[in-house]
């Protein structure tokens, strides 16, 4: 069987143009498309007949995200569904993808975003002593979301399980991780981890799946990166950044992690780009569907002029599975952000952004 490249090489050969470096050109942007929703391979059929119109709308990345709606075979009883993606499926998909020049890269949600609502997700429902506050918060009342407990050598050793499906499946040669809005750390009903210093734990979960996906596997990783920022130094609130002590873990996980930056309002500034960049990791600046506030994202990303940036992140957080092209932050911004071309500028943050070095 012939070798595949290595991690370094490969995303070396994504980022970088079939044009020479005495060209002067930058490496073109990704132009990334998140997707919740499609969970079965009937949906993968439905999302394989919009491709080309995605690609004409400038994506060259889409963002699955998967968690357990998948034919585990290592573990089928965390397959949470009834007609899940299956292994054909996720490989049918990624050769539409690849004809289309798009790649497709699988998430799983660590840590947090085990429960939404009254809704248990499989982990945690088969396994309740993996929870982070085991017993406690019945019915999902009182937090977020339920966290798994990273403390726990069990539930990494089950979930790089998981991963290296989804890694062999999909042919990724990257893989989300999730990671973000985590908030039980320390909480006074977690046992395992009451008294401990938040950042600390956080960096161990991150350099736990890192270990696994980087250097067992040999895989890009990519992640959320809210968990990383200093919500007392940056006025970003408690959801884009963190007021719990986690920021502190942005000293002590790899720097070549790409760190997916979200924001979902207009602002003047958005400093947490600057943070990223000058700590040493590659950025995917993240929108949602406020107009406004994806040109001054875009706009404001841009004027850094940073390799290091590396293009734009849409999402859009339902499960809309039709007409994706025509998603308006998308469909007005996509082939500019692909083209590194700057949105035209009335909005904040177009010529705000400090110089880097």
């Amino acid at each position: 069987m012939k070798k595949r490249p290595g991690i370094a090489l490969l995303l070396t050969l994504l980022l970088a143009t079939a044009l020479p470096a005495a060209s002067g050109k930058k490496a073109e942007p990704w132009c990334a498309l998140h997707l919740l929703g499609f969970t079965s391979d009937s949906s993968l059929i439905r999302l394989e007949s919009q491709l080309p119109a995605l690609a004409e709308a400038g994506v060259n990345m889409l963002i699955l995200e998967v968690d357990y709606n998948f034919d585990y075979q290592s573990h089928p009883e965390l397959c949470g569904t009834g007609q899940p993606i299956t292994r054909a499926g996720a490989k049918w998909l990624t050769k539409a993808c690849r004809r289309q020049n798009i790649e497709l890269v699988p998430q799983f949600q660590c840590f947090g975003h085990q429960s939404w609502a009254g809704t248990t997700y499989a982990l945690l429902t088969r396994y309740p002593e993996f929870d982070l506050t085991p017993g406690a918060y019945p019915g999902n009342q009182g937090i977020y979301c339920r966290e798994w407990d990273p403390l726990n050598p069990a539930v990494h050793a089950m979930i790089f399980d998981l991963l290296d499906e989804l890694i062999k499946a999909f042919d990724a040669d990257m893989i989300h991780v999730g990671m973000d809005e985590v908030f039980l750390i320390g909480d006074s009903l977690s046992p395992s981890t009451l008294g401990k210093n938040p950042a600390s734990v956080f960096a161990g979960a991150v350099n736990d799946l890192y270990e696994h996906i980087v250097k067992k596997r040999d895989k890009g990783m990519m992640m959320w990166g809210d968990r990383l920022i200093d919500g007392e130094k940056y006025n970003l609130g408690e959801w884009e950044a963190s007021k719990n002590g986690t920021a502190a873990a942005i000293d002590s996980i790899p720097k070549d992690i790409i760190i997916c930056d979200w924001h979902y309002e207009p602002r003047e500034e958005y400093p947490s780009l600057p943070l990223f960049i000058d700590k040493g990791f590659r950025v995917l600046p993240t929108s949602w569907k406020k107009i406004e506030a994806v040109r001054a994202f875009i706009n404001y990303s841009q004027a850094l002029n940073h390799p290091d940036m590396l293009g734009h992140l849409f999402t859009i957080w339902s499960s809309k599975q039709d007409s994706l092209a025509l998603y308006p932050p998308l469909a007005q911004f996509g082939r500019q952000v692909r083209a590194g071309a700057m949105p035209a500028a009335h909005s904040p943050g177009a010529v705000n952004a400090p110089a880097l070095r």
